[in-house]
């Protein structure tokens, strides 16, 4: 049986073959769920949906994606399993059709224009999710909410970036802020049995360990669509 386990961030071995871990912290990976795309679904998958869940996405709402990668390739589909019509943001445009392949109602280039008046033209946003690591993404994220919307703080930008909320909007209109890290076991066994279900598609490309340095770099670059899955 193989085992999906959540270590604390500060425990060393990340790229270790094997990790002894305790049992009430392993969750068992389906038979139906492959090692490649469960590696993703154990921290982006379960991240990302706890962020759709924690904000209580309901059918019919409309959640804006800000960062289709690696994160937001599958927080764009648990928002459509919730029943939500979803815009993808992002300043790519290979991630953009990615968004477009994976089912998003609309998509926005943040780059080509103002992103906030994109999604305000379309209705404003329910719940916006911030996946990425851009500071100015979590501004613009909070500007593209409708009355009573909620924005779901995921990305952890560099150098512990501010954002300036502003009171009377947030008061008046009844919007939320939601830090949301992670996801509980709970959580990890459902995004499991999604994928299991053929719910979800996992977009990942395969290295070697010994070629970590070099992925590290792409990833940075933006070379990488989604997500790097290390073969032993």
């Amino acid at each position: 049986m193989r085992i999906a386990a959540e270590l604390r961030v500060s425990v060393n071995g990340s790229f270790a073959e094997y990790a002894v871990v305790s049992a009430a912290f392993a969750v068992p990976v389906p038979d139906a769920v492959s090692s490649h795309d469960a590696a993703p679904l154990t921290c982006a998958g379960v991240t990302t949906y706890q962020a759709i869940t924690g904000a209580n996405v309901k059918a019919a709402e409309t959640v804006a994606i800000f960062g289709v990668g690696g994160l937001g390739h599958l927080a764009l589909q648990y928002a459509r399993i919730a029943g939500a019509f979803v815009i993808g943001v992002d300043v790519a445009e290979d991630k953009l059709a990615m968004a477009r392949d994976l089912g998003a109602d609309h998509v926005v280039n943040a780059r080509d224009g103002d992103p906030v008046q994109a999604i305000q033209a379309l209705g404003g946003a329910d719940v916006a999710v911030t996946l990425g690591a851009s500071p100015q993404s979590f501004d613009q994220a909070y500007r593209s909410l409708r009355r009573g919307g909620r924005l779901v703080c995921v990305a952890l930008p560099a150098d512990n970036a501010s954002l300036s909320v502003p009171i009377f909007d947030t008061v008046l209109n009844g919007k939320s802020v939601i830090g949301s890290i992670v996801g509980t076991r709970n959580d990890l066994a459902d995004v499991f049995a999604l994928h299991a279900a053929g719910r979800t598609k996992v977009i990942a490309v395969e290295r070697k360990l010994d070629e970590v340095n070099e992925s590290i770099d792409e990833v940075l670059s933006g070379h990488i669509p989604a997500r790097v899955v290390f073969r032993f």
